[in-house]
């Protein structure tokens, strides 16, 4: 990966993902957090699942990033920006929509 490009795709990261490692950390011990998302295999969600190593990327210096990190940071921009885009009305505080993004490491009330 070119080094600028690492570099627009952390900065995108760090822009999508506004919950530090232990703010996620507790919110996916949660109750609320393993209630939402897509599960295909009936066990842990996709996003909890993506939270988790999101906590790892937050955790590594950038030069210990490699290119599955990359990949991972990527992924979790795109699902940020696509949710945001599909906001529901009215007060999200405690909605499904708001939870799923908080386990993406987005807390769209900040």
């Amino acid at each position: 990966m070119k080094t600028d490009d690492g570099g627009r795709i952390a900065a995108d990261f760090g822009e999508a993902v506004n919950m530090t490692a232990a703010e996620l950390e507790g919110w996916l011990g949660t109750e609320e957090s393993r209630a939402v998302g897509d599960s295909p295999d009936g066990g842990e969600s996709t996003g909890h699942r993506s939270g988790r190593r999101i906590i790892e990327i937050l955790r590594k210096k950038r030069g210990d990033l490699d290119e599955d990190d990359y990949a991972h940071m990527r992924k979790v921009v795109g699902y940020v920006r696509r949710h945001l885009a599909q906001r529901p009305q009215g007060d999200v505080t405690e909605t499904p929509w708001r939870r799923s993004l908080m386990n993406w490491g987005h807390d769209p009330l900040r």
